[in-house]
Order: C-alpha cells, then sequence, then structure tokens
C-alpha cells in the first residue's frame, strides 16, 4: 500500500491577499509562509519519507525542498500537479471574481465548467489523477510526499473519497496542511483531510 501525503504549497502574498496566482512565475513563499514551509519539514521528519514530488512552481518548490532537505531526498518536478490553469482568472482577486457569472457555475457544477482561456476543472482533475496513479504504481508499498496546490488537492481527495467532481468544492485545504491516503489496488483510505499544526495558525 502506497502512503500518499497531499501536502499543500506554504503562504505567499497572493494567497495572503486572496488572489489567484495560476500559473504566474516568480510567486514566492512570504515570511510566514517560510515559517511555515520549516515547520512543516520538521512535523513531517518523522516519516518515512522515500519520494518527494511537487508542482513545478516556485511556491511548491519552495515547500518542498525543506522537506527533502530533512529526508536527504531530490524534489522531482511534476507539472501534473501544477496549479489549475486559471486563463483569464489568473492573478485576479477572488472579490472581484466572485461578481462573475461563471463563479457560480464553477462552485455549483464545476463538472461542467471551463476557466476562460484555461483548462476545464474536469481536465485538471484527470491529470492530477492520472499523475497519483502513475506514482503509486512507481512506488508500491513506500511512502511519497506530493507539494500542490488547494483547488488540485481538493479534487484528489474528492475522487479518492468517491465523491462527485460537483462536490469538491466542500472540501478545505489550508496553507502548509497535509492530507493523506492509503492506495494499493482497489482499496483507497483517506486517512486524513486539511491537518494543519497549532504552529501554523496566525
Amino acid at each position: 500500500m502506497t502512503r500518499i501525503l497531499l501536502v499543500r504549497h506554504a503562504e505567499n502574498n497572493y494567497t495572503r491577499t486572496g488572489k489567484l496566482a495560476g500559473w504566474i512565475k516568480g510567486v514566492h513563499l512570504n515570511e510566514v509562509g517560510r515559517l511555515q514551509a520549516t515547520k512543516l519539514a520538521d512535523a513531517l521528519a518523522i516519516y518515512p519519507i522515500k519520494s518527494i514530488y511537487s508542482s513545478p512552481l516556485v511556491r511548491a518548490l519552495e515547500t518542498a525542498r525543506p522537506i527533502a532537505d530533512v529526508h536527504k531526498l531530490n524534489v522531482s518536478k511534476c507539472s501534473q500537479i501544477g496549479e489549475v490553469r486559471y486563463g483569464q482568472w489568473q492573478g485576479k482577486s477572488l472579490r472581484v471574481l466572485r461578481r462573475r457569472k461563471l463563479w457560480n457555475q464553477i462552485q455549483s457544477v464545476p463538472s461542467l465548467s471551463r476557466f476562460p482561456d484555461g483548462e476545464s476543472i474536469r481536465s485538471a482533475q484527470m491529470r492530477a489523477i492520472n499523475a497519483v496513479e502513475t506514482i503509486v504504481g512507481r512506488h508500491p508499498k513506500s511512502c511519497v510526499a506530493l507539494v500542490s496546490h488547494a483547488d488540485i488537492i481538493k479534487m484528489i481527495v474528492a475522487h479518492y473519497m468517491g465523491l462527485t467532481l460537483d462536490l469538491y468544492q466542500r472540501i478545505v485545504v489550508d496553507t502548509a496542511s497535509i492530507s493523506e491516503l492509503y492506495i494499493a489496488n482497489d482499496v483507497v483510505k483517506v486517512i486524513r483531510i486539511n491537518q494543519v499544526t497549532e504552529a501554523f495558525v496566525k
């Protein structure tokens, strides 16, 4: 059985101010995020992590590297667990986006939604699940950390919980949180979702 630790990247100025960073380059962790990443690495030091995969975006890599350093591992970049391609919504404030007609559809029937000039939510889920399945096949009976983004982790968790994609928005995934799955063949166990230690709470 493969143990999958789904780790959301730590805080940056986009998450702090409620904006969609998407695939914008150079979005680094802020001071709080760097502290979160260090504390997260300390918390995961006791886990028998054998491999670490990360979204290629810098905020995810800056979260993954302290974990890798503790375990003396390299970080493997995996674009399939990269952020959703938000298209025209990238960089925009959530406060502004909530006024868009598409917002309600994304919240209620995301399975039918596509971001303007971006990807559909269904395709984002499919690529993320394909990545997890590949990693599970590559690392049977191992503990693997995947550092990714809120929506991607929510989609992965929803899939393995057997939830329709239209319900994935009910799941909460905070910065520097850990969600955990056990996967083996047709057996799936969701161990925890969105665990955040007191050290991360502002």
